[in-house]
């Protein structure tokens, strides 16, 4: 039997502004994103693909339509879950094109906090960080300070920290605009191996050409609008 899709988007729309001044940011837009698989969402500024992203990180509220993560109900006109921050700490994982670490913090303390923060002892969660170093390949690099890390390496630590609560759901804005070819691909390959692995989505917002041989779907977003431009296997 067939998985349900992990990500379960239905005619969301998102509006700003009344009047003469509304501004449509997304337009009646659905999509599904199942276990396994990494989607990319492209498209020009503004038409709407970081809007997406944090509709479906549950940061930013739709004007209309429903949303399913993992199973649950979301959102349907209204958000269905009181405790927000739970959430995202419960099912999504996040990461950005600028790794984000915390520069008073080394490499496994990075991790940690994710896991403190979702009420994890603390021997517990330096074991959780630890462990998705290992699964990283960068264990090595585990007490080493950010500014001492390369940005292939930062963003692996950025990746393991996403990972840090088991989440089903992986959003990455631009995580490799930042780096060349060769680590824009190793970025990549590991959030495929996290996909395949893990049965996780990954929802991934690029402008990055290079990489676009490493999706499954991508998807263009025009005005606030979604059409489908290649589904391959990766």
């Amino acid at each position: 039997m067939a998985e349900p899709p992990v990500v379960e988007v239905r005619r969301i729309s998102k509006h700003f502004g009344e009047g003469p001044a509304r501004v449509d940011a997304l337009r009646e837009v659905s999509l599904d994103v199942f276990p396994g698989t990494v989607v990319g969402l492209r498209g020009p500024s503004g038409s709407g693909k970081s809007t997406l992203l944090n509709v479906i990180g549950c940061i930013l509220e739709p004007s209309s339509g429903a949303m399913r993560l993992n199973g649950e109900l979301v959102y349907d006109g209204k958000w269905l879950r009181a405790d927000l921050r739970g959430l995202r700490l419960e099912k999504i994982g996040f990461i950005f094109q600028s790794h984000n670490l915390l520069p008073f913090l080394n490499a496994w303390e990075n991790i940690a906090v994710a896991r403190i923060l979702a009420d994890a002892g603390p021997a517990q969660a330096k074991g959780r960080a630890l462990e998705l170093l290992t699964y990283l390949g960068i264990e090595r690099r585990q007490d080493a300070m950010p500014g001492e890390l390369s940005g292939g390496e930062a963003q692996r630590v950025a990746i393991a920290r996403a990972l840090a609560n088991d989440p089903r759901i992986i959003l990455a804005d631009e995580p490799t605009a930042a780096l060349d070819s060769p680590r824009a691909a190793a970025v990549m390959d590991l959030l495929r191996k996290v996909a395949t692995e893990r049965r996780t989505a990954v929802i991934v917002v690029t402008h990055d050409e290079k990489i676009f041989d490493r999706f499954d779907h991508i998807y263009a977003l025009r005005d606030g609008a979604l059409e489908p431009t290649r589904a391959s296997a990766a």
